[in-house]
């Protein structure tokens, strides 16, 4: 099973993503260049965090013209697996293939830490066998990371089970000082209506390991590799 991870000209976070997909038995991740146009042959594609293009103009708003993205926008629409972490979260909304949009932090100030999240729903390929309820450890590292979408929006990912992630305290009750970065309704992470594109601010990346202080995103990772056996064996 092959997982792309894309490279943009200042990403940072593609060689953890790298590492903690070729930990998980069976999977090989591969890096692909910006500059490329196709992503025949994968079975599913990660956009790392980092700083793309320098964050210039508005985070993810220039990645989302390189030329690797019309492929992105065509494997998702025949419904891949596409997973966006942080400065890739940012680089879906931009590119329309998630709704809404990462703005500045409400502190103005770069957060840095471990954040506790929620699991909001087992039904998608990134939450597979992880119960409504599930509490995961994940590093969050941003400045823009403040999920903005007004009501009409937020109404609608909340009817259609869009909002897999929402940050929470220990004891997974959601509340404003659990929220590191002031997003609406603590949302940390979306699907699309079809559900085979998350975005999420928190490192699943940086969690793969106890040693990192957390394992939990390793769940979300074995969760797409569960996903995708499901569909190799459908189609056989």
């Amino acid at each position: 099973m092959k997982f792309a991870v894309i490279r943009f000209p200042g990403s940072n976070c593609d060689q953890d993503c790298t590492a903690a997909l070729s930990g998980l038995t069976g999977v090989s991740a591969e890096f692909v260049w910006h500059k490329q146009k196709s992503l025949a042959g994968f079975d599913a594609i990660v956009l790392p965090g980092g700083f793309s293009y320098g964050d210039y103009l508005r985070c993810g708003a220039i990645a989302r013209f390189s030329p690797i993205m019309t492929a992105v926008l065509e494997e998702a629409a025949a419904g891949k697996l596409v997973i966006g972490v942080c400065n890739g979260f940012q680089i879906l909304c931009e590119a329309g293939l998630l709704p809404g949009a990462l703005v500045r932090n409400r502190s103005l100030r770069f957060v840095c830490g471990i954040a506790t999240t929620r699991v909001e729903t087992d039904d998608s390929p990134f939450t597979l066998r992880m119960p409504r309820g599930t509490l995961l450890r994940l590093p969050v590292a941003h400045g823009e990371g403040c999920f903005f979408a007004d009501k009409a929006l937020l109404r609608d990912l909340n009817e259609h089970r869009q909002v897999l992630l929402r940050y929470a305290d220990a004891s997974g009750a959601v509340s404003a000082t659990a929220n590191p970065n002031g997003s609406a309704e603590n949302i940390a992470g979306i699907c699309n209506r079809g559900r085979n594109v998350f975005g999420l601010m928190p490192h699943p990346d940086r969690a793969c390991e106890a040693r990192l202080g957390s394992s939990d995103g390793a769940r979300i990772f074995r969760s797409m590799v569960q996903a995708i056996e499901g569909q190799h064996a459908r189609a056989a």
